[in-house]
């Protein structure tokens, strides 16, 4: 494998997923009050339950971006390396217009909504309808560097990181 990465909920995630446990507890404290088992203690323990749950389901869950020396992988869709064409890195508003205005609905795309930097590959395949493949990275200069394409014509790579600019051009509208 040449490149592999998890696309994994980010930390602000686990933090937000954490509301259930309140919520139980709003839920279940009222229940019942003459109960042998306090409405808390069973507000607290479905909260738990459920916050474990869901934390487990998005992280076993997640897809994993990964690049061989004949293959392209993005969560369960693959594609051989061979009909790729282009591509290209697109981070903050250019990336949000990529998902949303520019996005393509025959594309395949995966996307996570922690992870703001997107790559766009686009497909040299005559038989296959989908006109490139849009998905989520953390890391898309060494993904760019793994799959070693060429960069669209007319196409300026944005600074990604530490090189990027503090107010980022705003795109044009359509």
């Amino acid at each position: 494998m040449i490149y592999r990465e998890r696309m994994r909920p980010s930390i602000t995630v686990f933090f937000s997923t954490a509301l259930v446990i309140p919520a139980s507890l709003v839920v279940f404290i009222p229940i019942n009050p003459e109960s042998d088992i306090p409405g808390p203690v069973v507000g607290a323990t479905v909260g738990v339950l459920l916050y474990s749950g869901i934390i487990a389901l998005l992280y076993f869950s997640s897809p994993v971006i990964g690049v061989t020396a004949t293959t392209l992988y993005v969560g369960r869709a693959h594609i051989p390396r061979e009909h790729l064409g282009t591509a290209s890195a697109h981070t903050g508003a250019d990336a949000t217009a990529e998902r949303g205005p520019r996005l393509d609905a025959r594309s395949y795309f995966c996307i996570r909504g922690w992870i703001r930097p997107v790559l766009k590959v686009t497909l040299t395949d005559p038989t296959d309808p989908t006109p490139y493949w849009l998905f989520s990275t953390r890391q898309p200069n060494r993904l760019l560097q793994a799959l070693q394409l060429p960069l669209p014509t007319s196409f300026t790579q944005p600074a990604i990181g530490k090189d990027a600019p503090e107010n980022p051009a705003q795109p044009e509208a359509l």
